[in-house]
């Protein structure tokens, strides 16, 4: 029994030496959690702590237990963890006299593996509640700044990294850019999006794709930004691909779009290349809702804008040559200005006074177009062909929800109806 003693006493002090040196733990707190963890156990063994005494050095790996009992009558013993027969305290030192308090040493390994197992246990659930603890109160408020981890493990719908300290960051796939492409050992920036803490297990959730993460680049690479000389009022993302920022300068001498994108745009190529090639498009910012949404549009130049302030609905008109420009690339130009302004904009072509004379209404047409298909138009607030035909291709297909096929063919019988 006696070796058996032996043998547990140093695993308890292995355990001590884990915690103190696997943890990123200051000691009063170690000494705090171990004493604790102690008391907890023995509570379950006496049915109370209240008389025990706990001396921990972590230092050493070593610790001292004491029960403290008061001197009774060996027939008026009524709570064995608080008192002690006076034959029994006479036995440790022969001078105990009732009343007295005998403070004795408690050997924490005779109580057994289960015990000490239960010991191991009750520690690790402290130190992970302390480690979720400090993981929380380290990043909570940290949302909005940029962190570099490196990539400790890719999955299927998240990227796990670690920080300086081996924490972990998670960098969700719906918020990883497209292309990236992550391997293991590399270091990823990206911006701390929230810190979730549900059921006190905190988890730090990473973006690339917010627009926060490209305003903390364009912080880092134009000092003007950092002094207060350029605010950047509004940004829209299709990340990846394209990017539009709206800046405004409080200094008249200072040209905010040349100040963000530098000489030769250097400013901007650094935080290009961390975007994966995404292209980045800064104009100047104003409270005038037309010019901004001209601006916007860019490199589109807008003929007349109609607005309607309650509905946010702007109806933008162009020459026909400047259509496929304000609408961009699978769209991307005109869904990023409407982002930026917070309006929705539909485009149109203008046309000329003689093309404007006639006009056929949709419904003429039943003959030759499915009735749901002239309804489906008609429910995106086109009633005639000729309002049909300056409408984009784009806007038809995506608004009134039909196949391309459809509205090619829709597009073809309203043409040869004016080709004469």
């Amino acid at each position: 029994m006696a070796k058996k003693v032996e043998e547990e006493r140093p695993s308890m002090i292995d355990t001590f030496k884990e915690f103190k040196e696997g943890k990123n733990i200051d000691r009063t707190t170690l000494v705090s959690v171990l004493e604790e963890s102690f008391r907890r156990v023995l509570a379950n063994i006496y049915g109370s702590d209240e008389n025990i005494d706990v001396i921990v050095n972590p230092d050493k790996g070593d610790f001292e237990i004491y029960r403290n009992r008061v001197v009774v009558a060996d027939d008026e013993v009524v709570d064995e963890n608080k008192e002690i027969a006076l034959s029994e305290a006479q036995k440790i030192e022969e001078d105990y006299e009732e009343g007295e308090e005998v403070s004795e040493r408690v050997d924490f390994a005779k109580f057994g593996r289960r015990a000490i197992l239960n010991l191991r246990q009750t520690l690790a659930s402290k130190i992970l509640e302390l480690e979720h603890d400090s993981l929380y109160n380290k990043y909570k408020d940290r949302v909005g700044e940029v962190i570099s981890g490196e990539v400790y493990q890719v999955w299927k719908r998240e990227v796990l990294l670690v920080d300086d300290e081996n924490n972990e960051l998670i960098l969700p796939k719906s918020e990883q850019i497209p292309s990236d492409n992550y391997r293991k050992g590399e270091n990823v920036r990206a911006i701390i999006l929230r810190v979730d803490n549900d059921n006190k297990n905190p988890k730090i959730i990473l973006s690339r794709t917010s627009p926060i993460f490209l305003e903390r680049l364009l912080e880092a690479e134009v000092p003007e930004i950092n002094d207060g000389l350029i605010s950047i009022k509004k940004i829209a993302r299709m990340p990846g691909e394209r990017a539009k920022i709206a800046v405004e300068s409080f200094d008249d001498r200072i040209d905010p779009v040349g100040a963000c994108v530098g000489v030769k745009g250097s400013r901007v190529h650094g935080i290009v290349r961390e975007l994966c090639n995404e292209n980045i498009d800064v104009i100047n910012y104003t409270s005038n809702t037309k010019l901004f949404i001209q601006r916007a549009l860019s490199p589109a130049k807008v003929s007349s804008i109609e607005i309607n302030e309650e509905a946010h609905q702007a109806d933008v008109y162009l020459k026909p040559e400047e259509v496929s420009l304000a609408i961009g690339r699978g769209g991307l130009n005109i869904k990023l200005a409407s982002m930026l302004t917070e309006y929705t904009i539909d485009v149109f072509r203008e046309i000329s006074d003689a093309e404007e004379d006639e006009d056929i209404y949709l419904d003429e047409f039943a003959d030759e177009i499915d009735q749901w298909v002239i309804d489906s138009i008609k429910s995106i607030g086109l009633d005639t062909a000729k309002q049909v035909l300056k409408a984009p291709r784009e806007m038809l297909i995506e608004k009134a929800d039909l196949e391309e096929e459809t509205v090619d063919r829709l597009l073809e019988i309203l043409s040869a109806e004016f080709e004469d």
